[in-house]
C-alpha cells in the first residue's frame, strides 16, 4: 500500500508537522489512515522532537471516513477501517509530546474527531465548520466517537446540538463554546503558522514526553480505553520477544 505520497513530514525547529496533502476531501480510508499512522511514529522517533502539529491542504481537513469505499466491501474491511482509526487516536494519545491540531478547512465525522483528539485546536477563521455529520447521514455514532466528544466538549448544550442537531460550527463559535482554542486569520499557511507557533512554545517547556502521555491518558481515561488495545503501544506489547 502506497501512502508516502498523502502526507508529508517536515521539521519546524523542534515541531513535527504533518499536512495532509492534496486538494481534495482528505478522507479517512485505509490509506489515508496507514500514512497517518506511520508519520506519527516517525515524530515519537525523531531526536528533538518537542511537539506535533497535524495540518492539511485544500478546502478539508477531513470530511470523515471513507464512506464510498465502505459500501463496496464487506463489513469486515469497514471494520478494519474503524480500528485502524481507533489506533490512530491511540498513537496520538500515548505520544510523548504536546500535539496541536491546525483544522485548515472543513473537519467533518471522524475527521472532527480527529482534530479533537489533538491536546489544542486552532481553526481556521475564515473558512471551514466542525460537523458531526452522523444524524443527517443516518449514520450510527461509533462509541469511542462519543467518549472523544464527552471528553472534549465539556459543555451538554453544545455537544447535543453537534451530535443531535447536526450543527455546522465555525471558527468564532467554536471558540465561543469552548470546542477549540483559537481562531485564526488568513489563508492555510497562516493557520499552520500560528499552531505551529503555539507549538513550539509547548516544546520550549521542557516537559518529559512520557509523563505528557501518562497525564493525557489520565485526563481522558474514558476515550483512551476505548482506543488504547489498537495502538501501537499495544502491537509492541504484543510481539514476541526474541
Amino acid at each position: 500500500m502506497d501512502t508516502g505520497s498523502m502526507c508529508t513530514v517536515e521539521r519546524r525547529g523542534r515541531v513535527h508537522l504533518i499536512t495532509i496533502t492534496g486538494a481534495g476531501e482528505h478522507r479517512l480510508g485505509l490509506p489515508l489512515i496507514s500514512a497517518l499512522r506511520s508519520a506519527v511514529a516517525a515524530a515519537r522517533a525523531s531526536p528533538g522532537a518537542g511537539a506535533l502539529v497535524l495540518a492539511a491542504e485544500g478546502k478539508y481537513f477531513s470530511n470523515g471516513f471513507d464512506q464510498a469505499w465502505a459500501r463496496t466491501v464487506p463489513l469486515h474491511l469497514q471494520m478494519s477501517m474503524s480500528d485502524g482509526f481507533r489506533g490512530l487516536l491511540a498513537d496520538l494519545l500515548a505520544l510523548p509530546m504536546p500535539t496541536v491540531a491546525a483544522v485548515t478547512g472543513h473537519a467533518a465525522a471522524a475527521g472532527c474527531a480527529l482534530a479533537l483528539a489533538h491536546d489544542s485546536v486552532v481553526m481556521r477563521g475564515s473558512r471551514g465548520f466542525l460537523y458531526m455529520s452522523e444524524v443527517d447521514a443516518g449514520i450510527k455514532i461509533v462509541d469511542y466517537f462519543g467518549e472523544v466528544l464527552r471528553q472534549k466538549v465539556p459543555d451538554a448544550a453544545t455537544r447535543r446540538d453537534m451530535v443531535l442537531a447536526g450543527s455546522k460550527m465555525t471558527a468564532a463559535e467554536a471558540v465561543r463554546r469552548g470546542v477549540v482554542d483559537a481562531a485564526a486569520d488568513g489563508g492555510v499557511d497562516d493557520v499552520v503558522a500560528v499552531a505551529v507557533a503555539a507549538a513550539e512554545g509547548l516544546a520550549a517547556r521542557g516537559w518529559d514526553g512520557e509523563v505528557v502521555a501518562e497525564i493525557r491518558k489520565a485526563m481522558w481515561p474514558a476515550v483512551w480505553g476505548k482506543v488504547k488495545d489498537y495502538g501501537a503501544e499495544a502491537a509492541a506489547a504484543a510481539r514476541p520477544r526474541l
